[in-house]
């Protein structure tokens, strides 16, 4: 995608986390995603953490509440059972003996009152000696009913939590009443003393909540590159449209160079991936071992294509972030380019016959000018039947003309390079089934190739040629003086245009395979007696006539 194009964006793609990203180069429009998560993120644990602190502070004063009505619960009833206070009250002036008493354990035990009563109301001992004598404010039904309670009321001392418990005599008669309590600004004052530490603690958490936010925060800006919700959009839509869209195959590995990221359909289609995820060992062998470094144009051959495979590492701040493999189909290419090499090989091989016919021309009229008719014309019999000798030979054998063309141009040729090529007496082609005349061209050219790099231009070199088809199979056998290959060397020549030659890509082999393994047949190659490469594909058996047998005699 060119920077002025619509979308605006150049794109560096790299995989991380699963998906494919760009690098934006125009102005930023609008807060980024990192941002937006950061102020979302920070206003939420901003609430969080107040609401906590609320509720905190609401549990820690109904806590001191329910402690509070227990303390003055456990004072009243202990006032009210010591024996003192039952004596005291029996006396004719029970406040001179009590007043010390409760003052003395309201100081202790820091209760705001502690209040000694008559059964009518009327206080012995109050806070504030003024209010002795005085009716009590507060409810004591359930006290004189011999109940011990708690209640909050608003007293002479304002609002306070209190306890009502009876005072009785030994026959269980209630003779006094005792109140003690605290008041409401007394508890208040004790839960603002507990308040800065919460305060405190929720400084903290919202301190850690703002360094987490501001850590993800910079998370987000390096995995999405500053971008913004809009340009991420606008990104995925421009990536997936132009994945979509182009025409080469393309897949995305992920760090360890073993899992597919992003895969294409065009990549599916070429290497015939089924829909889901992708790996590594889905792929064609040669693809499993090409590695995870760079690779330019290199050839590979599947069962049914020819690609050019490229690869790149995508490195992001330094670090390996993926790998990218680009595939483009040279099938119908390398096909052209086979016919073309075979109409080349023809071509070599009549200008060689053509300088060699000039050659012989030559030798003949330098023969007729030194008068020596008779013996020009024996030379030029002799050379013209031993040509003619081949061709008819081959054309009474082999009944497909593009193949008696190639075996003639392919023997000009190896004579050319000094190699003997011959095509043994018992090759017998009446048809090119089950493969096509092109697929035949394309399987002997190829292999007769591979064998003449073979021998190179060792002296006594030779290659031998076989075809026949019988009513069982079609058998091709090229056999060679070179050295010939193992099966490892075998194999992995056939797996992916592999070549021990520097000089080209190494195709011939792995098309000789794709083409056998399309028709079902069998490759293989040997080194005893002679290094040779052996195709054969069965033929189905003919199906019996109406008589019941294959030859029409009625005879099985």
């Amino acid at each position: 995608m060119s920077p002025d194009s619509d979308a605006g964006h150049c794109f560096v793609s790299f995989v991380h986390g699963g998906a494919v990203i760009g690098r934006r180069t125009e102005p930023r429009r609008g807060r980024t995603v990192a941002g937006q998560v950061f102020v979302v993120q920070l206003l939420v644990l901003a609430v969080v953490i107040g609401v906590a602190t609320a509720l905190v502070v609401l549990q820690t004063r109904r806590a001191q509440d329910d402690a509070t009505r227990d303390r003055v619960t456990d004072i009243a009833v202990a006032v009210a059972q010591s024996p003192a206070t039952l004596a005291a009250v029996r006396t004719p002036d029970p406040t001179v003996l009590l007043q010390p008493v409760t003052e003395a354990i309201r100081t202790r035990t820091e209760v705001d009152f502690i209040v000694v009563m008559a059964p009518d109301r009327t206080r012995y001992t109050h806070t504030d000696p003024e209010r002795i004598g005085k009716p009590f404010s507060g409810t004591i039904d359930r006290a004189l009913a011999g109940e011990t309670f708690t209640e909050t009321f608003a007293g002479t001392l304002g609002p306070s939590i209190r306890a009502v418990t009876p005072v009785r005599d030994p026959d269980g008669r209630i003779v006094a009443l005792v109140s003690a309590g605290v008041t409401r600004t007394h508890i208040g004052a004790q839960v603002r003393e507990q308040l800065p530490m919460i305060l405190i603690v929720a400084a903290a958490g919202l301190l850690l909540a703002t360094v987490s936010a501001l850590l993800l925060r910079r998370r987000l800006l390096r995995q999405t590159v500053g971008l913004a919700p809009g340009e991420l959009r606008a990104l995925y839509d421009h990536h997936d449209a132009v994945l979509h869209s182009i025409h080469e195959g393309l897949l995305v590995f992920d760090r360890s160079g073993e899992r597919a990221e992003v895969v294409n359909d065009e990549a599916r289609r070429l290497l015939e991936l089924p829909p889901g995820a992708v790996a590594r060992t889905d792929l064609p062998i040669s693809l499993q071992r090409l590695g995870s470094g760079v690779v330019r144009d290199e050839m590979h051959v599947t069962a049914d294509r020819v690609l050019v495979v490229n690869q790149d590492v995508v490195e992001q701040n330094g670090r390996r972030a993926g790998t990218v493999l680009t595939l483009r189909d040279h099938t119908e290419l390398r096909d052209v380019m086979g016919e073309l090499n075979s109409v080349r090989g023809f071509a070599d091989a009549l200008r060689a016959q053509a300088h060699e016919a000039a050659n012989r021309l030559h030798a003949v009229v330098t023969m007729v000018e030194l008068g020596r008719a008779k013996e020009a014309v024996v030379f030029a019999t002799a050379e013209l039947e031993l040509s003619q000798a081949l061709i008819d030979r081959l054309a009474g054998a082999v009944a497909e003309p593009a193949v008696v063309a190639l075996l003639l141009g392919k023997v000009e040729q190896a004579a050319e390079y000094g190699v003997e090529l011959t095509v043994t007496g018992d090759t017998l082609l009446d048809s090119t089934e089950p493969l096509t005349a092109h697929e035949m061209v394309t399987l002997l050219g190829n292999l007769v190739d591979n064998a003449l790099d073979a021998v190179g231009r060792d002296e006594d070199a030779w290659v031998e040629v076989t075809v026949r088809r019988d009513e069982t199979e079609l058998y091709v056998r090229v056999a060679d003086s070179g050295p010939g290959m193992s099966e490892e060397l075998f194999s992995r020549a056939t797996e992916r245009g592999y070549s021990t030659k520097t000089d080209h890509h190494g195709l011939g082999l792995a098309l000789v395979r794709r083409l056998v393994a399309r028709h079902g047949g069998e490759l293989r190659a040997g080194r005893e007696p002679e290094s040779a490469v052996i195709v054969r594909f069965s033929l189905p058996e003919p199906p019996p006539n109406e008589s019941g047998s294959a030859d029409g005699s009625g005879r099985r």
